[in-house]
């Protein structure tokens, strides 16, 4: 048994930056060693109102006509009123942002109206997750690293502590808390073609819904306009923010059929469709991709503040793209939706907060802008780290006996699968969830694929329950904890296709040929979802708003 004050899920930067502000008894647990949390991953900047010529009202703005008006207003607020500050900080622990002129260097990005994406060359996640660890390291933290954290621990309506699986050893331990945030990322890879971690399987999302937090909004999943065609690497919107474009196997630029005033830099639910539109049209290359020009940057530009890039195109595609267009193609980049959260991170658990992309506080509504998701985790971050710590001096360690009781039912559970001779791999299931989800639930949606993938979904889950292991050893059974993930990953596939097909509109990244237009009328609310014996159930709430109130969308 181990007991800390506050426990941290997820060791990126949500998780880090709310163990830096919770401080005191606080630990952090996390699935891989911190420094290789998608966070890493991040490219091409992090969106801050810098200087006297851009205001946060314009960057909510932006933000809540981004997510076509699917956000919450009031969080949009807290979001972009804190970013200087939050940036800044970084900037002050030690992160190196590009600069111009001494100041922090800012590009364009896709649906904003002011060129406020800070980064640090096309490397800026993993400039600011070094620095955060850094900092982690400095304060002492205690980390538990190559845990899987499967079941949340509540009774009485309260988080009581968490039980995890020590992916190094196989023994399952019970972690004891005053207050847990999970901040463990995203679930893009319940599809194929995605730009996430292999460890961005939503399993914070499921074990969080299977305790009984509801999901929020999960449907809206976003498809990144250009992933490196056959290896779906993220090819950074930084790259048309430095005055790359998309071009068809005509050599048209084809954005202006789509947005003729932002033209590639429109938000990415457009340029997205724009370009499966152009692929679906017979206007793609043989194979199914456009293409993406760099080469008219110029070669010094594109190594002083493409550098990554680069490299991504040379060592995985062969191609130059000082010399050579960079062939892309749309793929599953982001998750809008997740674990239902206020403001101020809470969720309808007592003591149970999250933050980052497992969180749903609905600052990117139906479609985020690219910049903000590195903004959402330094900023929220922070905010759950100082209500947990604020919760946590109200309560005292309770009886340790829920917490005992639960990591015998876990032993149980997670040791059932080592205990048959036969059955069906785990990865057979797994394979056919994301070619379902691929086919059926991507950029256009509508009723017939989504009941398809729907009732696919739900035969795998009942499939699920013949799954066996086939290595039955302790040490880094990789196969064991791919299974237990799975389990999770139909969960959450269910959960989205079954707020797909229920939403019978189109907005931001849900996007349905069956029901194209926006129905501000009648689907102006989120979706929320909540796991009961009987089965998920959906229910709905308003949108908050406060500033701006609903009109169309213009690029």
């Amino acid at each position: 048994m181990f007991r800390h004050d506050i426990i941290i899920v997820g060791g990126g930067l949500a998780g880090l930056r709310a163990a830096l502000e919770a401080g005191g008894d606080v630990a952090v647990i996390s699935r891989v060693h911190p420094l290789r949390s998608h966070s890493v991953a991040a490219q091409g900047g992090i969106n801050v109102a810098l200087g006297s010529t851009d205001r946060w009202e314009d960057h909510a703005f932006d933000t809540i006509k981004g997510s076509d008006y699917l956000a919450d207003q009031d969080a949009v607020e807290v979001l972009c009123k804190d970013a200087p500050q939050r940036v800044i900080e970084m900037e002050h622990w030690g992160t190196l942002f590009s600069r111009v002129d001494g100041m922090i260097a800012q590009r364009p990005f896709g649906g904003a109206g002011y060129p406020r994406t800070a980064y640090a060359e096309d490397r800026t996640g993993h400039a600011l997750l070094h620095t955060m660890y850094e900092q982690a390291l400095k304060k002492g933290i205690k980390f538990y690293e190559e845990w899987l954290i499967t079941r949340l621990v509540v009774a009485g309506g309260k988080c009581m502590g968490l039980v995890g699986y020590n992916i190094a050893d196989g023994n399952i331990g019970g972690f004891q808390a005053k207050a847990v945030i999970f901040a463990t990322g995203g679930y893009g890879r319940i599809y194929q073609r995605s730009t996430n971690s292999i460890i961005n399987t939503g399993f914070g999302c499921a074990v969080a819904y299977r305790a009984g937090a509801a999901l929020e909004d999960m449907e809206f999943v976003q498809f990144h306009p250009t992933t490196l065609y056959g290896a779906n690497i993220l090819i950074t919107e930084g790259a048309r923010g430095e005055g790359g474009f998309l071009k068809n196997k005509n050599g048209e630029r084809f954005m202006k059929r789509y947005s003729p005033n932002l033209l590639d830099l429109a938000p990415r639910d457009i340029v997205a469709r724009a370009i499966q539109t152009e692929i679906n049209e017979g206007r793609g290359f043989e194979g199914g991709y456009v293409n993406l020009e760099l080469m008219h940057i110029g070669e010094r530009n594109i190594k002083e503040r493409l550098p990554g890039i680069r490299q991504i195109a040379m060592d995985f595609a062969n191609i130059d793209p000082v010399r050579e267009p960079i062939p892309i193609q749309p793929g599953q980049h982001y998750s809008m939706g997740g674990i239902a959260s206020d403001k101020d991170c809470r969720t309808s658990i007592k003591g149970f907060y999250a933050c980052g992309e497992c969180s749903c506080i609905s600052v990117h509504g139906a479609n985020r802008l690219g910049g903000n998701s590195l903004l959402e985790t330094i900023v929220f971050g922070k905010i759950a780290g100082e209500n947990a710590k604020e919760y946590a001096k109200t309560r005292d360690f309770e009886s340790q006996d829920t917490i005992d009781k639960a990591v015998d039912d876990e032993t149980g559970r997670i040791s059932a699968p080592l205990n048959k001779k036969d059955g069906e791999p785990f990865f057979t299931i797994r394979d056919e969830l994301k070619k379902a989800l691929d086919e059926n639930v991507g950029i256009f949606r509508n009723e017939m694929n989504l009941s398809s993938a729907l009732r696919k979904t739900r035969e795998l889950q009942s499939r699920y329950k013949n799954v066996y292991i086939r290595y039955k050893g302790a040490v880094f059974n990789q196969e064991l904890v791919n299974a237990i993930e799975l389990e999770g990953m139909l969960d959450i596939a269910e959960v989205i296709c079954m707020g797909a097909l229920a939403r019978r509109e189109s907005r931001g990244s849900h996007y349905r040929l069956d029901h194209p237009a926006r129905d501000d009328a009648n689907w102006l609310k989120h979706t929320l979802v909540a796991f009961t014996p009987e089965g998920p159930k959906i229910e709905y709430k308003p949108v908050n708003i406060t500033m701006y109130q609903p009109k169309a969308r213009e690029y």
